[in-house]
């Protein structure tokens, strides 16, 4: 009992590494990679590959190098690797010509469980305002040489400290034609049969002025699919009964997220946008989604359309083009300390509850049971009002698979269950996906 009662108080404790991290988190360092990023011209993934100064053949050999050099300070601790996959003119509208499409991988591998993987993406890729366009330059300094850089940064502060779970920092090609390299590298982890806890696709981490007039450093928003689009019609038709239809694995990533940034850097204004993405638009979290992977988007909060996809040019008094001097990057160092410590959390933290089941039909309490995780030496139930975006309660109930929650009528609220290691990190929170017969 006093073990359980240790554990219970562990959970309700920051934990000072993250804090660490945090101030780890280098602007500076940012603000020189996305520069030599932007210097490459063009990144635009059908652009020069032979080019040691120029295109997306030079810009990637130097983010693969990057990685090299972090894993030369913690002792080899990265896994560097090209990925790639191949695309073709006739099987696509938005490609010029026949292309390898790669991706650059650095795997930071777990000490308990090697197999499980937290993802943070950027994209190497950039684009005029014709996306065929692989000449013409494009320095695509917010879109994503803003999050490529704070990936390549999570790595040089995250490789100084080992972690239960593997993190993986990954470099993404192919995104303005189609989400190419998220595919690629989706259906290569598929494949591969890893176990994903989930992707932090970071894009457009950068900008602070909006096209709307609005000055923002502070608030950013976290984009999630309510379900995975994978759900069998058993699982539909019990959401129909019980709920659950913002409760997909997705949707209780970014929750993780909102907790864990609202605990650590509580001036940060996270925005949960239910949605897949922006409004008929799309992101390299997606590819992971669409096979049954927990991913989110993580970005800005005001976007500036002048400096998205454009040609640089001046018309009318406007300044077109993605260009370095817009990019702020005291908050591309906010946003990156945002995945960085999520990433520290997750990747310290035991398997969620595979299984859960939750019972108490006209009765004034809900009962729930779920399955036993290797690493937890507890766990804690978490319940909201149905209409509540977050998890807003929660009761640690020690190292148990099953509970009652007295006086909690089960129809008010939405219910779930997290596991709590001996260090005190938690699991992300999983939703009821059984019934307790009564």
């Amino acid at each position: 009992m006093g073990f359980a009662c240790s554990t219970m108080l562990m959970s309700g404790q920051n934990h000072q590494k993250l804090y660490d991290i945090i101030d780890a988190v280098s602007a500076n360092r940012i603000k020189n990679d996305v520069k030599t990023l932007t210097e490459f011209g063009t990144r635009n993934t059908f652009s020069d590959t032979v080019s040691q100064t120029r295109g997306i053949g030079a810009a990637r050999r130097w983010i693969k190098a990057e990685f090299e050099s972090i894993s030369k300070t913690c002792n080899s601790c990265l896994n560097v690797f090209y990925q790639k996959d191949f695309v073709t003119k006739a099987n696509h509208t938005r490609v010029p010509h026949d292309a390898w499409v790669v991706n650059v991988v650095a795997i930071q591998k777990g000490t308990t469980y090697p197999n499980r993987y937290i993802i943070m993406t950027g994209d190497i890729d950039s684009r005029a305002s014709d996306t065929m366009d692989f000449t013409t330059d494009a320095p695509g300094a917010n879109d994503n040489a803003s999050g490529m850089a704070g990936t390549i940064e999570a790595a040089r502060v995250l490789s100084q400290y080992t972690f239960e779970n593997s993190i993986v920092y990954l470099g993404l090609s192919g995104e303005e034609q189609g989400l190419f390299g998220g595919a690629g590298f989706a259906a290569y982890a598929k494949a591969n049969n890893w176990d994903i806890i989930g992707v932090f696709n970071n894009d457009m981490i950068g900008n602070i002025e909006g096209v709307d007039g609005v000055i923002d450093n502070r608030s950013f928003r976290i984009f999630s699919e309510p379900v995975p689009p994978t759900e069998t019609e058993k699982e539909r038709k019990l959401r129909r009964f019980y709920g659950g239809e913002v409760d997909g694995i997705s949707r209780q990533l970014t929750r993780y997220v909102y907790k864990t940034t609202k605990t650590y850097m509580p001036e940060m204004n996270p925005m949960l946008i239910y949605r897949l993405d922006r409004f008929g638009r799309g992101g390299h979290h997606r590819p992971f989604n669409d096979l049954g992977f927990a991913g989110i988007r993580i970005m800005e909060a005001h976007e500036n359309y002048t400096q998205q996809h454009q040609d640089i040019r001046t018309e009318h008094g406007i300044d077109y083009g993605d260009t370095f001097e817009h990019v702020n990057f005291d908050y591309a160092k906010k946003l990156t300390a945002v995945n960085a410590i999520n990433l520290a959390s997750l990747a310290s933290a035991a398997p969620a509850p595979s299984a859960v089941a939750i019972g108490g039909i006209v009765e004034a309490s809900a009962k729930l049971k779920w399955d036993a995780v290797d690493g937890a030496v507890g766990y804690k139930i978490y319940w909201r009002d149905t209409t509540s975006p977050t998890w807003d309660y929660s009761r640690p109930v020690g190292n148990v698979t099953e509970f009652t929650l007295q006086g909690i009528v089960i129809d008010n609220y939405y219910f779930g269950v997290a596991s709590i290691n001996k260090a005190g990190f938690e699991s992300p929170v999983v939703f009821p996906n059984s019934i307790i017969k009564n």
